[in-house]
This record gives structure tokens, C-alpha cells and sequence, in this order.
């Protein structure tokens, strides 16, 4: 009898376990197919160089807000500034890996990976902010952001990082003859490079992140940025003087992981292009009054500043044209000839 009913329970018990098995099994398929339709929020992890003080980043977070706001928080954005994610060139390698979502690098960095990019890097190339405005939103820039796709990166937008200008602590640079000697941090673009060395510079490539270090130990003598860089990083503690050279007008590049962005939605994907095109809007505006307020507080922190002459900028502009002639080829002669008519257009 006992065997019997350890029979019976046995067989109750397989048929309960049974039953909820497939319970399970239909609870599951039906919390996918809510899975697949609500779909998991997908994280943009964004990454600058500069600090959280500067108009790029300020520009980030106007990029985070329209996008949470505008996919309900079906995308979220993580911004990282400092350099915390890692110098320009290794976040757009962290890009094409898939392991991050979004970095604004400058032009120079992003000619390593795509030539033509150095048409931006030509010195004294723009006369203004708003021939590089309408250049930038014209047809041969906005074709060069395509070009990134086969890097495994997708341009969405221009943003600004502005005119460069030059700073040192050897001495005031009114002229080619001043900068003669002068070690020179540059970004790591032989453009740059081989520019400097016609200026009469010791030109020293260099990451960003490794910047400041630098100019403390005395390693290099001096470095070109925008205002809003020069002294949202402090440079003022380690140099002394300040030159309105304005020898490069340098857009930072808004750039997404291919990866990440074929992932999107065609909503989504059209919210983050937009975004990217808004918040760019926000950054310039921000970038051109902080520009200007901080050529005053760099003089304020007791940096001495030097203007050009006409006559002294164009001597530098002379100088540099053989560098010009010799890239041409290398950048591409149709987009170097595109830009240089759109800018005449521009005028």
C-alpha cells in the first residue's frame, strides 16, 4: 500500500512540476516579447578632453538633455570630461571598437584617420568665424563627415574649438623672429608640425592630457589653443605670455560609434543627428563669449598679451604657403580647391 501511494504521489508531483515548467515558459517568452517591444534603455557614453568648465562640455550636456528628453529616456547619456575616458585619438579607436558611443575630437586627430580632414588644419586658412560658419555648414565639410563611415565612425556634426593662438614662457612673440626656437606643443598632425618648423618653432607633438605637465616641467616652452582652453586649463600658472597668432581655426568634430548608431532606430537616429546639430548651435554661441571674456582674465591672471600686426601675420603666412603647396596633393587637391572656393564664396 505505501508503495502505491509513493506511486501516485510521485506521479502528482512530476505532473505539478510539469505544469509549472511550462507556466515558466510561457511567463518568459511573454516578458521577451515586453522586452523586444519596450526595449532596454541604451547608454551613450560620451567622452572630451577638456574640463567640465569649458563650453564643449556645456554643449555635451545640452546634447544629453535634448536627447533623454526627446526619447523619453530610452537613450541615456554618461559624459565624461578631463580626458577620463582618454586622450582624442584612443576615444575614436574606442569608437570604432564599440566600446564607446561618442567623442568631439578636434580636426587634427581625426586626419589620422581620415586625410582630407587636414584641409581644416591649413593654416591661416579662415579670415572669421562666420566664413568658417558657412563653410562648415556647406557641402564639401558636410561631405567629409561621410568619409568617417568607413572608419567605422559616423560624423553628426560640426562644433567649435576656435581660433588657435600661441602662449609661452620664454618671451613676447610679435613675429616670426620671436617664436625662433621656441619648444611648441602641437597636436600630433604632421601638418601642424611641419607648419611650426616653417614659423621658425621647435614643434613637439604631444596628448592634451600630458599637456600641462609639460609646460610645468619646462619640457616644452610653450602651446597653441583657444582662449577658453588656455585658461579653463589653467595654463596662465605655467606661462606667461600670449599671442593673438589666430594661425588656425580648429572645429572639433561631433562623432558617434557606427556600431552604436546602426543599432538605432531611425527615430532615434534622427534625434541624436539633430541633438548633435542643436547642441553644436549651443557650444559656438557659448564658445565665442567665453573666448572673449577670457582673453581678458588670461591678462587679469598676469599673462602679457602680444598683438600681431597685419604686416607680422601675413610674413607667417608667406612662410607657411610651401607647407600648404606640399600637402595639397596629400590632403586631396578636389577638397582643398572645394573649401578654399566656398570660402571665397563666403566672403
Amino acid at each position: 500500500m505505501k508503495k502505491i501511494l509513493a506511486l501516485v504521489c510521485s506521479v502528482l508531483l512530476i505532473s505539478v512540476l510539469a505544469a509549472c515548467s511550462g507556466n515558466d515558459s510561457a511567463s518568459g517568452n511573454s516578458g521577451d516579447e515586453e522586452s523586444d517591444s519596450n526595449g532596454e534603455s541604451k547608454v551613450i557614453k560620451a567622452g572630451i578632453g577638456l574640463n567640465q568648465d569649458h563650453p564643449q562640455y556645456k554643449g555635451l550636456l545640452k546634447f544629453k538633455e535634448i536627447v533623454e528628453e526627446k526619447t523619453d529616456g530610452a537613450i541615456t547619456v554618461d559624459t565624461y570630461h578631463s580626458g577620463q575616458l582618454g586622450d582624442d585619438r584612443s576615444m575614436m579607436e574606442a569608437l570604432q571598437l564599440g566600446t564607446q558611443e561618442v567623442v568631439i575630437p578636434s580636426t587634427a586627430p581625426v586626419a589620422n584617420f581620415v586625410k582630407e580632414f587636414s584641409v581644416f588644419d591649413i593654416p591661416f586658412l579662415f579670415p572669421n568665424e562666420e566664413v568658417a560658419d558657412k563653410v562648415l555648414a556647406g557641402e564639401t565639410a558636410q561631405g567629409l563627415l561621410t568619409k568617417l563611415e568607413d572608419q567605422n565612425l559616423v560624423g553628426l556634426a560640426y562644433w567649435e574649438n576656435g581660433f588657435r593662438d600661441l602662449t609661452n614662457s620664454k618671451r613676447a612673440v610679435a613675429s616670426m623672429e620671436d617664436m625662433e626656437g621656441l619648444k611648441i606643443r602641437t597636436m600630433e598632425n604632421d601638418l601642424h608640425l611641419d607648419a611650426f618648423k616653417k614659423l621658425g618653432a621647435n614643434p613637439t607633438p604631444m596628448a592634451f592630457t600630458e599637456l600641462f605637465t609639460a609646460l610645468q616641467q619646462g619640457t616644452v616652452d610653450g602651446q597653441e589653443n583657444p582662449y577658453a582652453t588656455i585658461y579653463l586649463q589653467k595654463f596662465y600658472e605655467v606661462q606667461n605670455h600670449v599671442s593673438n597668432t589666430h594661425h588656425i581655426y580648429s572645429p572639433f568634430v561631433f562623432m558617434m560609434s557606427k556600431q552604436f548608431y546602426d543599432g538605432l532606430s531611425e527615430e532615434q537616429q534622427t534625434i541624436v543627428r539633430e541633438a548633435a546639430v542643436e547642441a553644436g548651435e549651443h557650444e559656438r554661441k557659448l564658445n565665442r563669449e567665453a573666448n572673449a571674456k577670457y582673453l581678458e582674465d588670461l591678462q587679469e591672471e598676469g599673462m602679457t598679451y602680444t598683438e600681431i600686426t597685419p604686416e607680422a601675420r601675413q610674413e607667417m603666412v608667406d612662410a607657411v604657403q610651401p607647407v600648404i603647396d606640399d600637402y595639397k596633393s596629400k590632403i586631396g587637391e578636389d577638397t582643398v580647391d572645394a573649401i578654399y572656393k566656398e570660402i571665397e564664396e563666403a566672403k
